[in-house]
C-alpha cells in the first residue's frame, strides 16, 4: 500500500515538472494583448503592441490585460485537468488492486 501511495506521489511531481515545461498563451485584442504562462499557472511574460499601447488609455489596458491573464489560466487549468486526469486513470488503475490483495 505504501508503495502505491509513493508511487503516486512520483507522479505528481512528474506532472508539475511536465506542467513547468508548458506554457499557454491567453490573448486580447486581436492578440494585441498576450499574456504567457506555464501549466502550473506562472506568468512568464506579459507582451502589449507598441502601437496599441500608444492608442489605448490607462483603463482600456487594464481591462484587456486581466482578459488575457484569464484566458491563460484558463488553458492552464485545461492542460493540468488533463495531466492529472491520466495520472488518475493510472492511480486508480493500480489502487483497485491494491484491495484485491
Amino acid at each position: 500500500m505504501f508503495d502505491k501511495l509513493f508511487e503516486v506521489q512520483q507522479k505528481a511531481g512528474e506532472v508539475k515538472k511536465r506542467l513547468d515545461a508548458i506554457t499557454v498563451t491567453g490573448t486580447a485584442e486581436g492578440g494585441k494583448i498576450s499574456v504567457t504562462a506555464t501549466g502550473n499557472k506562472i506568468i512568464q511574460s506579459v507582451n502589449i503592441d507598441a502601437d496599441f499601447f500608444k492608442e489605448a488609455d490607462k483603463e482600456e489596458i487594464e481591462e484587456l490585460m486581466v482578459i488575457a491573464i484569464n484566458k491563460a489560466m484558463e488553458q492552464a487549468d485545461n492542460v493540468s485537468q488533463s495531466e492529472m486526469a491520466a495520472v488518475t486513470k493510472d492511480m486508480f488503475g493500480g489502487i483497485g488492486g491494491m484491495f484485491k490483495q
